[in-house]
């Protein structure tokens, strides 16, 4: 199995940008296809971002589509979240997510996650 650790969240004020990092170790990280989830106080956990195990191919959340890029490096066994654009409603624990079969936007596709890191950003 592989752990999964995510790094790089803090407080930004509206506009600002952030990158989040997820670090894996384990097995071998470009078998599992990584995704990004958020949960908001009183919300269900929600889908951000998915990208394959080669990176070759991504999927976005309309409301995060055009402000928020998932890369992977399989080299360096990590995957990102650049975010751009941030808004108040942006606020959240983020999770980073990977699984070597599922692949989608719904969290239960995936089987391994990470504790989270808070976002959060003011108006």
């Amino acid at each position: 199995q592989v752990q999964l650790v995510e790094s790089g969240g803090g407080l930004v004020q509206a506009g600002g940008s952030l990158r989040l990092s997820c670090a894996a170790s384990g097995r071998t990280f470009s078998d599992y296809a990584m995704a990004w989830f958020r949960q908001a106080p009183g919300k269900e956990r929600e889908f951000v971002a998915a990208i394959s195990r080669r990176g070759g191919v991504t999927k976005y959340a309309e409301s995060v589509k055009g402000r928020f890029t998932i890369s992977r490096d399989n080299a360096k066994n990590t995957a990102f979240l650049q975010m751009n654009s941030l808004k108040p409603e942006d606020t959240a624990v983020y999770y980073c997510a990977g699984d070597t079969a599922g692949w989608g936007n719904i969290p239960k596709a995936y089987s391994y996650w990470g504790q989270g890191t808070q976002v959060t950003v003011s108006s």
